[in-house]
């Protein structure tokens, strides 16, 4: 049976906006992705609800030292990388896109592979603070949100992984057919809906976490 959460305790939940970095979200960034363009009111307005109610935000940015020491097979995969195009360590691509820069006190966790819990301090500072369950948005939906998502259920955390506020890029023809950035979207939606997370929109995710808890709950009186 899918994961589903009637209520998301703003006090024990941490939206992780994965890789919503220049390279990724500018026009000109080496590895585009327009979806991340698309997503920016949807993922403004999710933060601005976060902020309000308490919850932790946490930025994740991906990058590589320059001299690709710590790229694995990264400079295989992705030409941009193998080059330096994109990605490096202390270049402007690396930083979160000025629209939804982090506020003060927000953290940006510098990660070099997929998930942003490989390699990084992210389960150490979810736990500190007693985070329950975490709200995946950002870029791209199949690639570094995926594995950020599946890793925080690995670890015991509850996600919602939200619809509207992650996207992703159009699929080349290597042999299967080109695949739209809609079409990996929304497979990668249902996959994740069965699997790990409980998929649900901006809205929803307002919803279940302004409402009051229901009753019964043993943690109402915290």
């Amino acid at each position: 049976m899918p994961l589903v959460l009637d209520y998301i305790d703003p006090k024990r939940t941490a939206v992780i906006v994965v890789d919503m970095q220049n390279d990724f979200v500018s026009p000109d960034g080496a590895l585009e992705t327009p979806m991340g363009r698309d997503i920016l009111p949807s993922l403004k307005r999710l933060l601005e609800h976060a902020r309000k109610t308490g919850m932790r935000v946490i930025y994740t940015t991906h990058v590589h030292r320059r001299d690709g020491s710590d790229m694995g097979l990264y400079g295989e995969i992705w030409p941009p990388i193998a080059s330096r195009a994109g990605l490096v360590d202390g270049e402007p691509g690396i930083e979160i896109y000025d629209e939804i820069a982090p506020a003060e006190n927000e953290p940006v966790i510098k990660k070099h592979r997929y998930s942003g819990f490989m390699g990084t301090d992210l389960d150490m500072i979810l736990r500190t603070e007693r985070i329950e369950t975490v709200a995946v948005t950002g870029v791209t939906t199949e690639n570094c949100c995926h594995a950020t998502a599946r890793d925080a259920m690995f670890n015991g955390y509850k996600v919602a992984f939200i619809s509207d506020a992650t996207g992703t890029f159009d699929y080349p023809d290597i042999g299967f057919g080109a695949i739209p950035a809609a079409e990996v979207h929304r497979v990668s939606l249902g996959i994740l809906g069965v699997s790990t997370a409980h998929v649900m929109n901006v809205d929803e995710f307002i919803q279940r976490s302004a409402a009051n808890r229901p009753e019964g709950d043993l943690d109402a009186a915290e």
